[in-house]
């Protein structure tokens, strides 16, 4: 009888960084299930919302765990992305991560800044917090797209521009929901303030999607 050679499955960095993930929002979920059972269906019902926008609000737990979800997950998202669309490097894949991990941390910290410094300058920082609040929370929950996209990118359908396009689409209606939601219950306060809305849509809202494009174009190029 002839031997047969098995070689013993390597854990790769992509099913560590996709475990990790999910340890994350069952993190989230542990710390408070209630919570977690409200903010499941949070694209469809906005008692989340109602429920804790009065309360600790991004200074908890549950918000923590659920905004490094969506870090871990979006960064392996964009990083399949550019592995679909552009010319990849051979080597050091997982540097290539943590760049864009990093950078969108270093993004989503000084946003949330500058929206604390402009609600303190205004002296408006309870709406600001709240309206941060919606924001974060649709955000974080668009992570859950995230996570499914990259399990099938990585283990289904490898190299699917139609799972891309359409995982972007369903985080952009995802988003939107939650921009509906948040003029929606302030718009008394963003119409008062009107000229300052514009100026934070144009810097911190619109510039980086016009950055993030030119570059990829430029890339494509």
């Amino acid at each position: 009888m002839e031997g047969i050679l098995r070689n013993p499955h390597v854990i790769d960095w992509i099913t560590i960084i996709l475990f990790t993930s999910v340890l994350f929002m069952v993190l989230a979920k542990t710390t408070n299930y209630n919570r977690f059972l409200n903010y499941i269906i949070l694209p469809f019902n906005n008692k989340y919302i109602f429920l804790y926008q009065k309360k600790d609000k991004l200074l908890n737990w549950f918000s923590v765990f659920f905004c490094v979800f969506q870090l871990l997950n979006f960064s392996l998202f964009i990083y399949f992305a550019n592995k679909i669309f552009f010319n990849f490097p051979a080597q050091n894949h997982f540097g290539a991560y943590l760049i864009i991990f990093i950078s969108l941390f270093l993004f989503l910290t000084i946003k949330i800044i500058l929206q604390f410094g402009a609600g303190y300058i205004f002296n408006s920082n309870k709406t600001i917090a709240e309206i941060v609040f919606k924001k974060l929370s649709y955000l974080n929950y668009s992570g859950i797209v995230m996570l499914f996209a990259n399990l099938i990118l990585n283990y289904v359908l490898p190299g699917s521009q139609a799972i891309v396009f359409i995982s972007i689409l369903l985080a952009f209606l995802i988003n939107t929901i939650g921009w509906v939601t948040t003029l929606r219950n302030h718009h008394n306060f963003l119409a008062s303030n009107f000229i300052y809305f514009i100026l934070y849509l144009c810097a911190l809202e619109i510039a980086p999607i016009i950055i993030v494009g030119n570059y990829l174009i430029d890339r494509n190029l």
